[in-house]
């Protein structure tokens, strides 16, 4: 969470720079934060600024029954790892968004992931099955172990069985079950580095070892 606090660096949430952030010099305020308080909760919301791109940065810490959960209020921003470059736009946006919903509504969240992964099984993964559960049954023979046991977890923790709409119609939005929403993000991430990381070091690999081959007069490497 990007708090000011004068010895704390983070990574300002715009420019990703290393910082410690400032007190904004522009506001009518003494303080870097004010406190929001009702008999059930109380949340402090913090203000500050990056001295390098001098954007805002607005996050809140929200207290109940000594439970503290924390957000980033402005920029809209996520804990995940960033996306790799490698992974299609359209496929990226579903990702994204579903990410950046998660801490407000699971439910949504795991409708874009669901959609999101639909979409990478049917365009690396090849299959050819209507719905989900299906797609997921096809491509499981084309993995690395370690990632097809957690795609197949998919199907146990969202209950396809039970709730078919899962599968059929991914983007609906209906309840998930605890910690569906954050799985379906953890094995698109595993997907991503299968489909589209490792594919892509791999042939850079080649590409190299083939341009020594050109200036040695040598044939190259067969694809």
């Amino acid at each position: 969470m990007a708090k000011f606090a004068p010895d704390q660096r983070v990574n300002c949430p715009h420019c990703k720079t290393t910082v410690r952030l400032e007190r904004p010099t522009n506001v009518e305020s003494s303080a870097n934060w004010f406190r929001l308080t009702s008999p059930k909760k109380s949340m402090l919301v913090f203000h500050s600024q990056c001295p390098e791109c001098l954007q805002f940065v607005i996050s809140s810490e929200e207290v109940e029954q000594n439970n503290r959960i924390e957000h980033s209020l402005w920029p809209q921003t996520t804990a995940r790892d960033p996306i790799p470059s490698q992974v299609d736009q359209h496929i990226a946006q579903d990702y994204t968004e579903a990410a950046l919903v998660l801490q407000f509504s699971p439910k949504a969240s795991a409708a874009l992931s669901r959609r999101c992964l639909q979409t990478v099984l049917k365009e690396k993964g090849g299959t050819k099955a209507k719905d989900l559960n299906d797609q997921i049954e096809e491509v499981l023979p084309q993995l690395p172990s370690h990632i097809a046991q957690n795609l197949d977890t998919i199907r146990v923790i969202g209950n396809f069985a039970a709730h078919p709409i899962k599968s059929q119609v991914t983007g609906a939005i209906i309840d998930v079950e605890p910690g569906e929403a954050e799985w379906n993000l953890d094995v698109l991430d595993a997907l991503f580095d299968f489909y589209y990381v490792r594919p892509d070091l791999e042939q850079k690999k080649r590409d190299a070892i083939n341009k020594k081959l050109q200036e040695a007069g040598k044939p190259p490497l067969k694809q």
